[in-house]
């Protein structure tokens, strides 16, 4: 049986597949650790409110996360009516979009892996670094930072790898537009619509099964590096 070849069409999804959910993952750290810190170590009203809507993308069908992304971005949107359109900026039917899409869809995953982390800390090393006279950033970076380096590693694995089978949000704000828009699941969904497709569909699975066994082996050996190192 003859290996397949892969087109340009096909390396170009298997780029952006991982392109987009690099910039996801990068783009929704930052974000990602201010709400894990928030919500562990911060009462406030509304608590479980946020927690919920930080939450709901879990529950929530991608395609109803697409159509609500539409609906917000796109030209008569409160975003794209007021804020895109006079900047002259284009977010619908782009690769960006499919990186709004993959964030929005992982962010759960990303938050709640941080969180594990935080909620193992010690709660005596940060008195101690308040009796010392630290205070909350200097306990953010001296002490939060490196012990929930583990969360961070484990929450940046899993919405990486969530971000390379998004498919239902992606298609909806981006299209399956190849070259541009086209990430590995909507290929995989475009050769299951042909006949002749399935052999180039299954190819392309098992580039993504590749590409997320890679990931998480690699989360693997840094958190045991890291555990070795404590």
């Amino acid at each position: 049986m003859n290996m397949p070849s892969f087109t340009s069409a096909d390396y170009s999804a298997i780029f952006l597949s991982m392109k987009v959910a690099s910039t996801a993952t990068l783009l929704s750290l930052p974000v990602g650790f201010a709400l894990a810190w928030l919500m562990t170590y911060k009462q406030f009203r509304g608590k479980v409110i946020l927690d919920v809507l930080i939450s709901l993308p879990l529950t929530l069908p991608p395609v109803v996360i697409g159509y609500l992304l539409l609906l917000l971005l796109g030209r008569n949107g409160w975003v794209g009516k007021y804020l895109l359109q006079p900047l002259d900026i284009r977010l619908i039917f782009t690769w960006k979009a499919a990186v709004i899409a993959t964030a929005v869809v992982g962010f759960p995953l990303l938050v709640r892996a941080i969180r594990i982390g935080m909620e193992s800390i010690d709660e005596r090393l940060l008195q101690a670094a308040r009796t010392l006279g630290a205070g909350t950033f200097d306990n953010i970076i001296t002490v939060i930072l490196p012990l929930s380096f583990r969360g961070i590693l484990a929450g940046s694995a899993l919405m990486f790898a969530r971000g390379l089978g998004e498919f239902g949000a992606t298609i909806i704000v981006a299209g399956n537009i190849p070259g541009v828009t086209q990430t590995i699941p909507l290929a995989i969904y475009e050769y299951t619509s042909s006949p002749s497709g399935d052999v180039m569909a299954l190819a392309l699975c098992m580039v993504s099964i590749s590409l997320s066994v890679i990931i998480l082996l690699f989360h693997e050996f840094l958190s045991r590096r890291l555990v070795k190192a404590d």
